[in-house]
């Protein structure tokens, strides 16, 4: 168990944290949310140990080890993959060296061999024979390579650190995990692979993550940061959001029947206040109405935006035809004759692990690059808007939000761009901002006030919700699912996709594609069933042989 007493966390004069009291007990998946700039990170770290609190303390059951997911991609550089991962027990680890470092010695002693002796019986306790085959296993179902095991850590791109430091955390069964996004830069498969882990996880976890649907697949309490608070649910993420609704709107209708009884009562008083017969009656109503007491009601500290496309005109039959598109980069073949043809109601997901393959194809539609081969040909009736996944060029420059916006605006008011942009929480006083100067979520937000403004009966949207918080992808996703047009995306976050998506196009390792009218859902449950089928059939003919 580990628990907050009486915690209070300042940032010069604000507190980020107020006496805040939570326990997380053996067995939970706990979901941290709250909305950017809350203090989610900050409180992990807290909880951690690598900050400390102006007041209160934190307690950690004795004999319990903490687990953190890193975050410094180069921290490991000059050591293997696989030494990385047994790291995250530091304790065996250093056993390890120990042991390699005694029986290196050329003039091995009584003492050593004492001294080793007493590690070996240490290291069987933890298992440690089994220490490396578990490092590869938990690789393994990230999606590391068993030749990878053995490289040294710089020697991986980006996408493979994230996934050896998560390995690392997982490692040696901790009793109390900490994982601060650890969705992050991994592919589909590895979060479904993440996900059964921390379901069949038996110790503590407290997660923070902007995927809703993997903080309700293992969560099983939500921990909900506002205002310097933190308030415990039991039950997932959607429980929690249905909670504070149905919460929210007793205590909205409570209190209006309040008001109406409270207009009442006064009404009663004034018109007989004065009158001899009617004064005790008066006079009790004025004690009944001392006693009524509006609930309070706080505000959030969560913004949604308003996110709503609406196509200036409506879309055609004949919205899309590709045909044969092929494309090499640096000698790589990342599309192989690929060919579709989209109609005025699909809205289709691209899926699959090649990341440069989708961006590729969504720059050749956009115009941006030429295929080497095929062509493609867009509808009489379509009017596109694209969202790259790469918008640095977009912001290098010294506009402001208004000018920047304005430019791509086909009403030259600025009235009626600042009203996009207030709808996307950028108040008056935001719009004289320099956006090269914006977060990652900022600008985000403003490309998606220029789809909007737009007007756009076709949108193209290379990873959206990358860099978003928890509430800018619920107003993005219900957005889209409004949106009466024709769409082309990829993302990684699962809701987003099965909710929005009507169609799968998946862009296989060599470049093709598989292409499919379904849903998101139901497209992964035929692709399990067909790799039981493979791996079935694998084990029969190797039974045969």
């Amino acid at each position: 168990m580990i628990s907050a007493n009486g915690v209070t966390y300042r940032v010069g004069k604000k507190a980020l944290f107020e006496d805040v009291n939570i326990k997380f007990t053996e067995g939970n998946c706990y979901g941290l949310i709250g909305a950017n700039g809350a203090g989610k990170s900050t409180f992990l770290k807290i909880l951690s140990g690598a900050l400390e609190t102006t007041n209160g303390d934190i307690s950690i059951t004795p004999g319990q080890r903490l687990s953190v997911l890193e975050q410094d991609h180069f921290k490991y550089d000059e050591y293997s993959v696989l030494d990385t991962v047994i790291m995250g027990n530091k304790r065996l680890y250093d056993i390890m060296k120990e042991k390699d470092a005694i029986y290196a010695k050329e003039d091995f002693s009584d003492e050593d061999g004492i001294r080793a002796s007493e590690l070996e019986g240490e290291f069987a306790e933890m298992d440690g024979w089994e220490a490396e085959s578990n490092a590869a296993m938990l690789l393994n179902g990230l999606g590391i390579d068993t030749e990878l095991h053995y490289s040294i850590m710089k020697d991986l791109n980006g996408s493979e650190k994230v996934k050896v430091l998560l390995a690392k955390a997982l490692f040696g069964n901790p009793d109390i995990l900490l994982l601060d996004e650890p969705t992050n830069h991994l592919d589909l498969d590895a979060i479904a692979w993440l996900e059964e882990f921390l379901i069949g996880f038996e110790n503590t976890v407290i997660v923070v993550s902007h995927d809703r649907y993997f903080l309700n697949k293992v969560c099983t309490h939500t921990a909900d940061i506002d205002y310097g608070k933190i308030e415990l649910y039991a039950g997932n993420y959607d429980f929690w959001y249905e909670s504070r609704q149905l919460l929210n709107k007793q205590m909205k209708e409570a209190n209006k029947k309040k008001e109406e009884k409270i207009k009442e009562l006064q009404e009663f008083i004034s018109r007989f206040s004065a009158n001899a017969s009617k004064s005790k009656q008066a006079t009790s109503r004025k004690r009944a109405l001392e006693k009524i007491e509006l609930d309070e009601i706080k505000p959030s500290s969560r913004k949604y935006p308003y996110i709503d496309f609406r196509p200036e005109r409506e879309i055609g039959n004949e919205v899309l035809y590709v045909e044969d598109i092929t494309k090499s980069i640096n000698g790589e073949v990342v599309l192989n004759h690929v060919s579709f043809t989209l109609g005025r109601e699909d809205k289709v997901a691209f899926v699959g692990g090649n990341e440069l393959a989708k961006t590729t194809l969504f720059k050749i539609l956009n115009g941006e690059l030429e295929s080497d081969e095929g062509s493609f040909k867009w509808g009489v009736t379509t009017s596109r808007a694209y969202f790259p996944k790469d918008n640095t060029e977009e912001f290098d420059n010294d506009l402001t939000i208004t000018d920047w916006l304005m430019g791509y605006s086909p009403v030259k008011d600025v009235t009626y761009v600042r009203g996009f942009l207030g709808r996307m929480l950028f108040p008056g006083e935001d719009g004289v901002k320099k956006v090269k100067i914006l977060s990652g979520g900022e600008k985000v937000r403003c490309l998606l006030s220029k789809m909007m403004i737009s007007g756009a009966n076709c949108l193209i949207l290379d990873e959206p919700t990358n860099h978003l918080d928890m509430e800018s992808i619920t107003s993005l996703n219900n957005g889209m699912i409004k949106f009466p047009g024709v769409a082309l995306f990829a993302c990684h976050d699962h809701q987003f996709v099965q909710t929005t998506a009507n169609r799968i196009i998946e862009i296989l390792p060599d470049g093709t594609i598989i292409d499919k009218i379904t849903t998101y859902d139901e497209y992964l449950e035929n692709d399990e069933m067909a790799r039981k089928r493979t791996v079935y059939k694998a084990q029969i003919d190797e039974d045969e042989n």
